[in-house]
């Protein structure tokens, strides 16, 4: 079970002296919630700054369930786990949970956890103690030992001394990790310790992944979630080359949202998480998987080959990260420009003007000896505007000492040096145009990148066209792919492949002095570079294109940030049928259901999720798309229930008439008008939908549940079965199939000692039975299934804090339904089949709807 998000209000509403030791008294039977209600705790009083300097970012049990998944070898007789940088111990406990649920469980398991900081290893005891607990519960040998001590030195220790090869070896079978992120300097102990094993590294991440797979046995397995700067750069050149020898990558598992991994704390930094085996044979390919976060069940799955992943030829070992068709494309395109900057004669070099060492000679305004300063905000629409009102300085005095920093005023190519992956661009480029500045020399700040020849300028048409080409959608797309952190480097930019000189100058000269639009850049790119390429049919540049412009009409639209991505977007082209090359006038609203949707996006946006993640489609956009009014359920059966394998999806007749209409004149205007009468729409339909929904009566009060389905039933045990079995009883709960309680009495169910705020895992019905003082739970049983053992356990551990006995009852419309699931049923619960109203059927206890007591229960 996942921790709610709800997690924060839980602490706050507690003392704020709340000790760790009291959340021991929960349950054992769910050991990852348990662990991930300590860190929620631990993390809220973990002050800010000392996350940063120690670069601690405690790990989300949706993030550790995510990692333990990616372990194969669990049925090994005995499992050694290594953790090096445990906290208190999230990653460690999803794993012995993982091993403890494994079908042919190890006889044996030893855990070993690296930790230096007091506050957090008082977690990690009791996190390790569960472990043991949940351990002896299914009967493996459990062993654990805490390392209070600085990993890197302890590994390097054992690494030196050859301990490896000795009786008492401390190798390990798996390694999980979530690493601290934080950088060391070139003199530093930590430094000069890792170059003790061959290792240069400025990250203390990339030193910690190194020496764990060092100590890793052979066929040994580890997964890690780390920044992806590794990737690529420079800077981790050397980790590259020594974790790809040793390693075989197996699978990479990708964020669209650099924020949903680690939510409760401000990270920066792209994550990803990729599992590697010990063996220099690599794999024939990967596997990269892709969702939006950690809790989101929607993955892409790509496979790629190896060699495509890692160029043999490439002396830099760089990472290339294809999570998709559309990005494989995108790199056969870019694939056909064969020239480097040193095959065109250029090179590209970073500012030269570092304000803070240079502040003695910046000046806010042209005087006297100075000449131009150019920051990145001066870069504007393709060109340099200035001088620019701002807070930066915009000019530089022109003396001996600055002569170094400064370079002769003719044309060159800017781009910014930083930017991140949420921003519309990556990378961002303009001309600096020598004709509209009458000095001598200019000033390019250190947060830009200049292209230029020899230390001088290149032609204007040359610059024009390399300007161009920078700024396309197809170098943008390229350079996300391989780009996991906030910069553009002189590096990135070097290794990135060009058009030829003769095909820069002619995007130069397509223009004239307006530098073009987006959609003009790429226009240009596609009719005079790429046309007579054999990849002109499939164009990625336009499938990317209509994804973004379905993004901005939902923006427009005003839908949540959890909307604002690429599912949502894809979901919304599929409810109009429109291809990457349609036009939005050929929009359409057929009916189509989810799985329909989903073959949508494969076939004609490259992106294929798995099949068992189409839930996710429903529940975390759809649903939201029902809601905002901007698509109708089964108008073709307005009886059909919302659950039915048969629904199906219609855009609303007016959304698709403002659809039609994006990119026109009229799409402002029209979105206006849309807006201001969407709610009359919404209302409109629902009193359609209203006149086919089943009354029932609560407390004397009429109240509806939606068509069809599970409801037919839900009426039937709310008229007959509660009168008959449960009289005078109150009825505390009603789900509803369209994920909205009928009716949930909040106070009733708290006074009972139970506190629940998410619906997703509640019976369908809930009745406090007085007479007998019993809490009777119920299932509704039509598409899912009944209470059986594993459901049966998962009321146990929402309901545990309950003060009165649990009833569980399952409920079919008829015995046939019953039949189908008759072998799943859970023993000490009830059945109760609509058809035969009268009888109740008892799974092996003395008396008809008997209480029975948990074992082991504890109270808190």
């Amino acid at each position: 079970m996942i921790v709610p998000s709800s997690i924060r209000a839980f602490v706050a509403s507690h003392n704020s002296n709340l000790e760790f030791t009291s959340l021991a008294k929960l349950s054992s039977g769910n050991l990852l919630a348990e662990v991930d209600l300590h860190r929620a705790v631990a993390s809220l009083k973990l002050r800010q700054d000392k996350k940063a300097s120690m670069g601690q970012f405690l790990t989300p049990a949706s993030v550790a369930q995510l990692m333990v998944e990616m372990f194969n070898r669990l049925d090994l007789p005995e499992i050694s786990l290594l953790d090096a940088g445990a906290g208190i111990g999230s990653l460690l406990a999803a794993f012995v949970e993982k091993v403890c649920q494994h079908r042919q469980q190890t006889s044996s398991l030893r855990v070993v956890a690296y930790e230096i900081d007091p506050f957090l290893i008082r977690y990690l005891h009791q996190t390790l103690e569960l472990c043991e607990r949940e351990c002896q519960r299914v009967g493996i040998s459990f062993n654990y030992e805490i390392r209070e001590t600085d990993f890197i030195e302890d590994a390097v220790r054992l690494l030196q001394m050859g301990l490896l090869n000795s009786a008492n070896a401390t190798e390990f079978t798996h390694a999980i990790l979530n690493p601290p992120y934080l950088k060391i300097n070139a003199h530093s102990k930590v430094r000069e310790l890792l170059r003790s094993i061959g290792l240069e590294t400025s990250n203390l991440y990339t030193g910690f992944m190194a020496a764990t797979a060092q100590l890793l046995k052979p066929s040994g397995e580890f997964v890690a979630i780390t920044p992806r700067s590794f990737c690529n750069g420079p800077y981790f050149r050397d980790f590259r080359k020594m974790f790809l020898e040793m390693m075989a990558l197996q699978q990479i598992h990708l964020f669209e949202s650099r924020q949903e991994a680690f939510s409760d704390d401000d990270v920066l930094q792209e994550t990803i998480i990729i599992k590697a085996t010990k063996q220099r044979q690599k794999f024939s390919s990967v596997i990269i998987n892709t969702s939006f976060g950690a809790n989101d069940d929607l993955l892409m799955s790509h496979s790629v080959p190896y060699l495509d992943l890692v160029h043999l030829d490439d002396l830099e070992q760089f990472i290339h990260i294809i999570p998709d068709n559309i990005s494989q494309q995108i790199v056969q395109r870019i694939e056909l420009f064969t020239c480097t900057l040193k095959d065109l004669g250029l090179t590209v070099s970073t500012g030269r003007v570092v304000d803070f060492r240079a502040k003695d000679y910046l000046r806010e305004n042209i005087e006297n000896d100075t000449v131009p300063l150019i920051y990145p905000v001066n870069l504007s629409n393709g060109y340099v505007e200035y001088p620019k009102i701002t807070k930066k300085p915009q000019a530089i005095v022109h003396i001996e000492e600055t002569a170094n920093l400064l370079i002769p005023n003719e044309h060159y190519v800017l781009s910014k040096r930083f930017s991140s992956k949420e921003e519309k661009k990556r990378v961002v480029a303009v001309v600096y145009d020598a004709n509209q500045f009458n000095y001598e020399y200019v000033g390019f700040e250190n947060h830009l990148n200049y292209f230029h020849k020899d230390g001088r300028g290149v032609s204007l048409f040359l610059a024009r066209g390399l300007a161009v080409y920078l700024n396309s959608t197809l170098v943008d797309a390229f350079f996300r792919l391989f780009n996991g952190h906030t910069q553009v480097n002189a590096t990135d930019l070097r290794k990135l492949k060009y058009p030829s000189l003769s095909q820069l100058l002619l995007l130069g000269t397509g223009f004239k002095e307006e530098f073009p639009s987006l959609q003009e850049i790429d226009e240009l790119i596609e009719n005079q570079l790429l046309s007579m390429s054999n990849l002109s049919e499939n164009n990625p540049i336009a499938t990317k294109s209509r994804i973004d412009e379905a993004l901005q009409i939902l923006t427009q639209l005003g839908f949540p940030r959890a909307q604002l991505n690429e599912r949502s977007a894809l979901t919304l082209l599929a409810l109009l049928d429109l291809k990457p090359i349609d036009s939005w006038q050929l929009a359409t609203s057929p009916l189509i259901g989810i799985t329909t949707m989903m073959g949508f996006m494969a076939q004609h946006y490259g992106k294929t999720y798995k099949p068992n993640t189409r839930e996710t489609v429903r529940r975390q956009t759809v649903h939201q798309f029902l809601d905002a009014g901007l698509i109708v359920a089964n108008p073709d059966d307005l009886s059909r229930p919302i659950n039915s394998p048969k629904t199906v999806y219609q855009i609303e007749n007016s959304a698709l008439e403002l659809l039609r209409t994006y990119g026109t004149d009229e799409w402002e205007k029209n979105i206006r008008t849309y807006l201001a009468s969407v709610e009359t729409l919404k209302k409109q339909y629902a009193q359609e939908r209203e006149m086919s929904r089943i009354p029932i009566v609560i407390n004397g009060e009429i109240k509806t549940l939606s068509p069809g389905g599970q409801n037919i039933l839900i009426e039937k045990i709310i008229n007959d079965f509660a009168p008959r079995f449960t009289p005078s009883g109150k009825l505390i709960y009603i789900g509803d199939t369209d994920e909205k309680f009928a009716h949930f009495d909040a106070a009733a169910l708290a006074d009972l000692g139970v506190n629940i705020d998410s619906h997703g895992k509640m019976p369908d019905v809930i009745i406090h039975f007085t007479t007998n003082n019993w809490l009777v739970l119920i299932e509704a049983v039509t598409s899912h299934g009944p209470i059986n053992p594993k459901r049966k356990k998962e009321l146990e551990v929402l309901f545990r804090t309950a003060e009165i006995p649990l009833v569980m009852v399952t409920t079919f419309l008829s015995r046939k339904a019953m039949v189908a699931y008759l072998a799943e049923i859970a023993w000490e619960t009830d059945v109760w089949v609509a058809e035969d109203s009268t009888h109740l059927i008892h799974f092996n206890g003395e008396y008809l709807l008997q209480a029975y007591q948990i074992e082991n229960k504890q109270t808190s």
